[in-house]
C-alpha cells in the first residue's frame, strides 16, 4: 500500500509534513487546524523561560511573491503559561515538538524539562533565529555541542536542533550537534536579510534586519540538506521555501527524512491535504510504495567536479 509514514527518532508521523516553528504554533486552536488539515506533526512557536514581547510593527513584509521578511522577535507567553496549551494539544494523538530558546544553557534546560513534563513528544532547540541573540549559539560549534549534550543528558524525549544557514560551514555545526547527541537536525532557519525604503531612507522592519523565508530560499535549503546528508548519520528535516508537493519531493531526493513548512500556509491550511494527495500520486506514478524509498536518490548521480586548468 502507498504510504507517507516517516519516522524521526521515535516519532512516528503519518505524513512527512511538520508545521515549522514560528507559524501558527502558539495556540491550541491554530495547531488543531493544522492537525485536521493533514500535518504529520506540529512544531510550536519558540517558547522561552519568560513571557516576551516581540518587535513592534512593521515586523513582517512580503518582499517578493511567496517570500517574506520578518522580525517577530521570539515573542511568546513563556513556558509556564504555554504548558497548558501543550496539555490541550496532547489530547490529540499527534507528535508535538516544542521549540525552545533561552539565554543560557541552564535556562534552555529549564524550559525543555518543563515542556517535557507538560507532555511534549520532542524538543527543538532554536539556536539560529537571525534576529535574536540565540543565533550566537548556532554559529559556534563548541557552544552548540555543549548545549546539545547538556539537554540530551537530561531529557528522555528526542532532541532536534534547528540549524543556522548564516554560517561559513553549516556541516561543522551539524556535526557538533550530532556529536552532542542530537536525534535530528532541522535545516534551515531563515536567512539574515534586510529591506530599505528608498523614500524614508530607513530599513522597513522595525528591528532593521530580519529573517527571509519562502520561495526565494528554497534552492539554498536544498543545497544545505544535500550537503548535510553526505556527512550526518541522524535524520534531517528539510525546511525552507516549500510551496507545493514538488518541493517536498525535492527535499527527500536531497536526503531529508521529513519536511517542515510555514510560509506556504499564507495560502490557507487546506493546501496540506492537497499536498498529501499529490505526494501519494507521485509515488504511485513512479512505482514507489513509500516516500522513504526516494530519500537521498539524487546522491546516486555523479556530480561533475571542477575541471582542471588547461
Amino acid at each position: 500500500m502507498l504510504n507517507l509514514n516517516v519516522k524521526i527518532s521515535n516519532l512516528k508521523l503519518k505524513s512527512p509534513i511538520i508545521l515549522a516553528s514560528g507559524i501558527l504554533g502558539v495556540s491550541f486552536s491554530s495547531m488543531r487546524r493544522i492537525i485536521d488539515s493533514g500535518a504529520g506533526a506540529i512544531t510550536t512557536k519558540s517558547i522561552g523561560p519568560r513571557s516576551r514581547k516581540g518587535y513592534k510593527n512593521p515586523s513582517i513584509i512580503e518582499v517578493f511573491p511567496g517570500t517574506f521578511l520578518n522580525c517577530v522577535g521570539l515573542g511568546n507567553p513563556g513556558i509556564e503559561e504555554f504548558s497548558t496549551e501543550i496539555k490541550e494539544i496532547k489530547k490529540f494523538k499527534i507528535p508535538l515538538i516544542v521549540s525552545i530558546f533561552g539565554d543560557s544553557i541552564d535556562s534552555y534546560l529549564d524550559v525543555a524539562l518543563k515542556a517535557e513534563e507538560a507532555g511534549s513528544d520532542a524538543i527543538e532547540i532554536n539556536i539560529s533565529c537571525p534576529h535574536a541573540k540565540v543565533s550566537s549559539i548556532g554559529i559556534d560549534s563548541k557552544l552548540t555541542y555543549s548545549l546539545v549534550k547538556t539537554l540530551k543528558q537530561n531529557l528522555s524525549i528526542p532532541l532536534l536542533v534547528k540549524l543556522n544557514p548564516n554560517v561559513t560551514d553549516i556541516t561543522e555545526i551539524a556535526i557538533a550537534a550530532e556529536n552532542g547527541g542530537a536525534d535530528a537536525v532541522v535545516a534551515i532557519n531563515t536567512l539574515a536579510a534586510m529591506a530599505i525604503d528608498i523614500n524614508t531612507r530607513r530599513p522597513i522592519l522595525s528591528h532593521g534586519s530580519g529573517g527571509l523565508s519562502g520561495k526565494a530560499i528554497h534552492p539554498i535549503a536544498i543545497k544545505k540538506v544535500f550537503d548535510l546528508y553526505k556527512i550526518l548519520k541522524i535524520p534531517i528535516i528539510g525546511c525552507g521555501g516549500i510551496s507545493d508537493w514538488k518541493d517536498i519531493i525535492e527535499f527527500f531526493l536531497a536526503g531529508a527524512s521529513a519536511v517542515a513548512l510555514g510560509t506556504v500556509l499564507t495560502n490557507g491550511v487546506n493546501i496540506l491535504s492537497n499536498i498529501n494527495r499529490n505526494l501519494l500520486k507521485f509515488l504511485d506514478e513512479n512505482g514507489f510504495n513509500s516516500i522513504n524509498e526516494i530519500k537521498g536518490l539524487s546522491h546516486n548521480f555523479e556530480i561533475q567536479e571542477e575541471p582542471d586548468f588547461d
